[in-house]
């Protein structure tokens, strides 16, 4: 079984005026732009007394070499949207108004592949092999998926022109 181990949990919320398409089609094409193959997992959508809730869960994966594998989950819960017009510069503009919240999780899968799972002797030699071959290794690439999920929760800060920090949890 391959091993997967949580490096970075940020959640981001953001209540007020946003559009839902386009929050949407920006955190997609992140994924895409940085080469991580994305699958939906989970797309429900309701509507109730307050609006529509929208709960998606996203799993993006980018093989890195034959051992390592990165994984960053998102996992969106929208509540109380509702379609409204709003005027900017003038003109009226079609948006949505609720609540967003999406909780990041970057993962590093090792051993993606299963090679090491066969006999006993094979799981030893792996933990031997992580613990003080590839170490430095490991520690490299738990870096990265931290740095690649911080990019995405800038990106989305920045085009929603947020600038306050929103950092609500770590683990």
């Amino acid at each position: 079984m391959a091993q997967k181990k949580e490096v970075y949990k940020e959640k981001f919320k953001h209540t007020g005026y946003w559009t839902y398409k386009e929050v949407y089609d920006m955190l997609f094409h992140w994924f895409h732009e940085h080469q991580y193959k994305i699958q939906e997992d989970l797309y429900n959508e309701k509507i109730i007394s307050s609006g529509k809730e929208v709960i998606i869960k996203w799993k993006g994966e980018k093989k890195v070499t034959d051992y390592f594998k990165y994984q960053i989950q998102a996992d969106w819960h929208i509540l109380h949207m509702k379609d409204v017009e709003v005027e900017v510069d003038g003109k009226k503009v079609k948006t949505q108004n609720g609540e967003v919240e999406i909780i990041f999780k970057g993962n590093l899968i090792k051993d993606y592949e299963k090679r090491w799972e066969d006999k006993p002797f094979w799981k030893f030699l792996r933990g031997v092999y992580e613990k003080y071959v590839i170490r430095e290794t490991v520690d490299e690439f738990e870096d990265h998926v931290e740095d690649d999920v911080r990019e995405m929760i800038g990106e989305l800060k920045a085009f929603l022109k947020l600038e306050a920090p929103i950092i609500l949890e770590r683990p």
